[in-house]
């Protein structure tokens, strides 16, 4: 346990994580409208004012003057352009602002999704980058973005918010809650200030109905509240202030091995409801514990199972007496609210053995303790099980204590007449200190007993007799077993402290061992076979690990080797994975299997599950291994995680290794070939030029054709290194596709050869804006491959036409077609379809070039098949965006 005065180490650990980075401030609204936006800049207008570097890394003012406005004289860092499925999207800097190095950076709408190809998926991933880098970021977000409120916000307000921020982002901020009554939020949507008046009627009649705005603000509120909370709690651990700082309530619930305990875990989470307070179920686990029956521990596991199940912090505290380890938790949770049951006892055991109740009351100190009543018969009953299965201890500890009496008396009666005789009563402390250190209070209780009959029967006259003669030596008896009876409270004490650390210990040096084993695993194999190895060790039981497959729970690790469970196992396994419980005996769900099956969680979900049995069927974990086994589970899902990331860090290196080599060689190879192919090109220019009869000229045509085929070939590789490496330069200009099909035609009339073209073009077709290029690269690609793979003899047409808020140009030829299924993977690089007319002679390029030029200026790109007749279809698709509007006729000259 943490001591109250003294430092806690996590909290101290993650105050010092914060060191070095970049404080969070988020600008926390119940709706959109309260005014966080214009918050955060006013904010950031007041720290530029006092001499701090500001940057605004992305803000969304949505039209509002208000908000506009602050903008001004704040230093706005441009947004970088992204080009997805045809449109322009405008996303952060996140290179811009590192390279700038600010102070402080304004980053609106946190739970933003970042446009795809961004480096991260996730606008809060990006602040987190800049937090690392040491820059603080101000940033807002709406209550109903947060991911454990997601569900909440959507079962009341029929609408569920798809981008999320986890808890966490929130926990490690500064929150200022931007607030306004919900009558003054409706006023502004009325007036226009948060949508216009057509999609304002709309959201109030639906999001921004007076009771949602009132639950989202309390919502925020809270949520606010108890990240306060939480920070505080952090800050008075970390520096180990003392004190309770009860500004918000906290409960626990103090929860033992009796059927009564269910009742007090719902009592307190009722309390918790009401207080709107985090609580936390806790046991208590002293060296009774150690003596619980099967029953007794599968009813605790039940009742710890159910705490959590209703949304309870589970704990399982080993401490010397139960009030001791309730103060010391309670104390370290900061609790002001304390439940405990109270078992209805005889006036004789609490003579005793004293009230827990009582002993709580009185230590615990500014702490509200709920008392609520137990069974009456449950001692009872216990009692009666403790004397069957033999409490007081082995009957070999009574015979060893009887001997050391034994053993003492010998030598006291060979030094009586050398010694005095009350200096043989301290022989007796010796059996009784051994007794009680080595078989505990009772074995120590009963040598005092013993010890004080042998002195009196041995050595007090008149001797041979229990009488005592002299009243003198009655003192001296009772003296005697006085000290006995505190000799052997002491001692059991420090053996009971001596067994709860050396608990302590060997829980911890399993943790470490466990660690090291994981550390040493160098593939996911090695990694599942040590967890199964070092859980089956550590419990003594058959362990498995499954992972999930489209076909169900997938073995994966056993220990001893399995080789398939029965129906029922596999039913609770996967049960485990969907709903991220435990299942399985000794559980609350398909208790009929002999397995118990826990989650594995790690930051991606349920991994799998790691199910443990006994030879014997008997319960594969005691109510004690538990907190254990969680702590080993959570070390293996940390281990899995960080494999996993390093595997995915591989993969991303060994792509940009082999896209950077591919891209070096398609340059290199362009480069090279282009100058001697320029040579042969010329040479045969002129050799045209000069006179050249029969072979002689058909010669030269051949090797003019093959030449003007391979420079298209090296233009292609060129082209294709450029898309690849990004740097396409674009020059958009408005483009009459008429002129550029004519143009593309002429170009590959040798390609064309043997294949009637027809342009199918309408010559009004609007003009579009495009780069003229690339443009023309596109249809001579197209062309290219339409000559190349169409059946010898049939046409290939052109066809333009114009849709409601599209343009389409398809270049259609008749042939074979394309494989089904293989229509989006024909636009890979090098890829050539086996089976059809694409299987020809080809590089497998110039498909992929017209998709990476499509790509860059935003238009589609598709591949179909057409039946009558039979053929391939590539069809060109140009957005609303790209089209010019027509101009007036009055404005023609």
């Amino acid at each position: 346990m943490t001591e109250p005065d003294r430092r806690d180490p996590e909290a101290f650990l993650r105050a010092a994580t914060q060191e070095g980075r970049g404080r969070l401030k988020i600008f926390l609204g119940a709706a959109p409208g309260v005014g966080k936006t214009y918050e955060m800049l006013t904010g950031g207008m007041q720290r530029l004012q006092a001499g701090i570097d500001v940057v605004v890394g992305v803000v969304e003012t949505h039209g509002r003057r208000e908000t506009e406005a602050l903008l001004h004289g704040h230093k706005v860092i441009p947004r970088r352009t992204v080009e997805h499925q045809g449109h322009v999207l405008s996303e952060m800097d996140i290179d811009a602002i590192l390279a700038r190095r600010p102070q402080l950076a304004l980053v609106d709408e946190l739970a933003h999704t970042n446009a795809p190809g961004s480096r991260h998926p996730k606008r809060y991933q990006d602040i987190e980058e800049l937090l690392d880098a040491g820059i603080d970021v101000y940033s807002t977000v709406n209550i109903q973005h947060v991911e454990s409120l997601n569900d909440v916000v959507a079962s009341f307000t029929r609408v569920r918010v798809r981008e999320t921020v986890p808890d966490s982002v929130l926990e490690n901020a500064e929150i200022e809650v931007v607030d306004i009554p919900p009558d003054e939020l409706i006023e502004r949507l009325k007036e226009g200030k948060v949508y216009i008046p057509a999609e304002a009627s709309r959201a109030l009649n639906h999001f921004f109905s007076k009771s949602n705005l009132t639950a989202l603000r309390e919502m925020a509120l809270r949520r606010a509240a108890q990240a306060v909370d939480a920070q505080m709690l952090d800050y008075v651990r970390a520096h180990a202030l003392a004190g309770r700082f009860a500004v918000g309530e906290r409960v626990l619930v103090a929860i033992n091995e009796l059927p009564s305990a269910q009742g007090l875990v719902r009592a307190a989470k009722r309390l918790a409801d009401a207080l709107k307070a985090p609580w936390t179920a806790v046991h208590i686990e002293t060296q009774r514990s150690l003596h619980f029956s099967a029953e007794e521990r599968a009813q605790l596991a039940d009742t710890m199972a159910l705490a959590s199940r209703l949304g309870a912090v589970t704990a399982t505290i080993p401490a010397q007496t139960v009030v001791e380890g309730l103060r010391l938790h309670a104390a370290d949770a900061r609790a002001t609210q304390i439940v405990i049951g109270k078992a209805a006892r005889s006036w004789w055991f609490e003579l005793r053995h004293g009230s827990v109740v009582d002993r709580l009351v009185r230590d615990v100190g500014n702490v509200a303790v709920h008392v609520l009543p137990g069974e009456e018969t449950a001692h009872a009953g216990r009692a009666a099980a403790a004397l069957r299965d033999g409490p007081w201890g082995r009957p070999a500890d009574y015979i060893w204590s009887t001997l050391m009496i034994a053993l003492m008396t010998a030598i006291g009666r060979l030094a009586v007449e050398s010694i005095a005789l009350g200096n043989i009563a301290l022989l007796y402390l010796v059996p009784v200190m051994f007794a009680a250190a080595s078989f505990g209070l009772r074995a120590g209780l009963f040598s005092g007993l013993l010890s004080s009959l042998a002195y009196n029967f041995f050595f007090l006259p008149p001797t041979g007799t229990l009488t005592v003669s002299n009243p003198e030596n009655v003192i001296s008896i009772l003296v005697l077993l006085g000290v006995a009876i505190v000799t052997s409270q002491f001692a059991a004490r420090v053996r009971a402290q001596a067994d709860l650390a050396h608990r302590s210990a060997r829980q911890n040096a399993a943790l470490a061992g466990f660690s090291r084993q994981l550390n040493a695993a160098a593939s996911q194999e090695e990694l599942m076979h040590a967890i199964c190895g070092e859980v089956s060790r550590l419990f003594d039981a058959r362990t498995v690990l499954l992972l999930p497959s489209p076909g169900g729970p997938q073995l994966r690790a056993a220990v001893p080797p399995e080789d398939r469970l029965e129906h029922i196992e596999r039913a609770a396994a996967q049960w485990a994975m969907d709903n991220d419980q435990p299942a399985g005996r000794g559980s609350s769900t398909l208790t009929a299997s002999d397995w118990l099956f826990h989650p594995l969680r790690t930051s991606r979900g349920v991994l799998g599950v790691l199910g443990l049995a006994r030879e014997d069927a008997g319960e594969p974990l005691r109510s004690d291994q538990l907190p254990l086994l969680m702590s080993l589970l959570d070390q293996a899902a940390i281990a899995f995680d960080r494999m996993a990331l390093e595997e995915e860090m591989l993969d991303a290196r060994q792509v940009r290794e082999r896209d950077r080599l591919r891209s070096a060689l398609l340059s290199s190879v362009s480069h090279d070939l282009r100058t001697p192919l320029t040579t042969i090109i010329s040479a045969v220019h002129e050799l045209k030029r000069q006179p050249l009869e029969g072979q002689a000229s058909e010669l030269a045509e051949t090797v003019e054709a093959e030449a003007e085929r391979l420079r298209r070939f090296v233009a292609n590789l060129l082209d294709m290194a450029r898309v690849e490496a990004g740097a396409l330069p674009l020059k958009t200009d408005p483009t009459d596709l008429f002129d550029a099909v004519a143009g593309a035609v002429h170009d590959t009339r040798q390609s064309l050869a043997g294949h009637e073209v027809s342009v199918d073009v309408p010559p009004d077709i609007p003009l579009v804006r495009v780069d003229p290029t690339l443009l023309h690269h596109i249809l001579i690609n197209l062309l290219d491959n339409a000559g190349r793979y169409a059946d010898p003899g049939t046409p290939v047409t052109i066809r333009g036409e114009r849709l409601p808020g599209a343009i389409t140009l398809s270049v259609i030829d008749q042939g074979p077609g394309i494989p089904a299924g293989s229509e989006a993977r024909i636009f890979d690089t090098f890829t050539r379809m086996e089976g059809s007319d694409r299987a020809k002679h080809g590089t497998g390029l110039g498909l992929a070039i017209v998709k990476g030029f499509a790509d860059a200026m935003g238009l589609g790109i598709a591949a179909t098949n057409h039946d009558d007749p039979v053929g391939a279809c590539f069809t060109l698709n140009f957005p609303q965006a790209l089209i010019l509007p027509p101009v007036p006729e009055e404005g023609l000259i």
